[in-house]
């Protein structure tokens, strides 16, 4: 979840305000260059494991105290990931499909459609995974708090031999 926050976080506060210097069509190739270098397994394990290892550990933790936070953040993570499939990826695709950059007649228009809509749901994207991560480190506080509370008198350190104390 960290590492798919870190990369909506990183584009909303650096490479898109560094993108937006460019011209039109360095800004087209630059983004078609970069969409296609996301294409790989690396990214996809942390894109598609950050949505199963939460749907794992709500599983798991049902019952606890652990568990609606836990689920609350795969709420928010499904939401992202939805947002990604169904308007992110998208537009990836529409600026892909307009062609090379060179031969484009005009990229302030390709430009004007992905840029500012592209913006706006990536900035959805890092807020709801941003959250989702605060979600889980809540998770994870009850859950040591509930493994402390469960823990045997045996392995208190009062129960120790006088020696040891």
């Amino acid at each position: 979840m960290g590492l798919i926050a870190g990369t909506f976080y990183i584009f909303s506060c650096g490479v898109m305000p560094g993108l937006a210097r460019s011209d039109d069509r360095v800004f087209i190739e630059v983004m078609q260059n970069t969409n296609d270098a996301f294409n790989n397994p690396v990214f996809f394990a942390s894109f598609f494991g950050a949505l199963i290892f939460t749907a794992v550990s709500a599983w798991q933790l049902r019952g606890t105290g652990s568990y609606r936070w836990v689920l609350a953040a795969l709420v928010l993570y499904l939401i992202t990931f939805v947002i990604t499939s169904a308007v992110n990826v998208p537009l990836n695709d529409e600026l892909a499909d307009a062609g090379d950059p060179a031969k484009i007649a005009d990229p302030a228009a390709v430009r004007d459609t992905f840029e500012d809509p592209w913006l706006a749901w990536n900035a959805v994207r890092a807020l709801l995974s941003t959250i989702a991560i605060g979600l889980l480190a809540r998770a994870l506080v009850l859950r040591g708090r509930d493994n402390r509370a469960r823990q045997s008198a045996y392995l208190a350190p009062a129960a120790g031999s006088s020696a040891s104390r």
